[in-house]
């Protein structure tokens, strides 16, 4: 006599599937996420995409957060150089 459960050997063939797929799905994302993560750090660490103080400066006074003279003062201290020597 049937009961109206026509899914239960369905869903429990079909259940591996699901668990096999959201164990891949999670892995990838961990794989993913980790690898970015170093990506990010490993440049950091090495400086390729870090700005020197030159180009610090050059930006600020791009953006107009130094005037010219403040940007001729620091330039000099950042060579080495007395700025009231000149």
């Amino acid at each position: 006599m049937m009961y109206g459960n026509q899914w239960g050997w369905n869903a429990m063939m079909l259940m591996p599937v699901v668990w096999i797929a959201l164990v891949a799905i999670i892995v990838w994302a961990v794989v993913r996420l980790t690898r970015t993560s170093n990506h990010d750090r490993a440049t950091t660490h090495e400086g390729s995409s870090r700005e020197g103080p030159k180009e610090i400066l050059d930006r600020r006074l791009a953006s107009g957060e130094v005037d010219a003279a403040t940007y001729t003062q620091i330039r000099d201290q950042l060579a080495g150089r007395n700025p009231g020597s000149s």
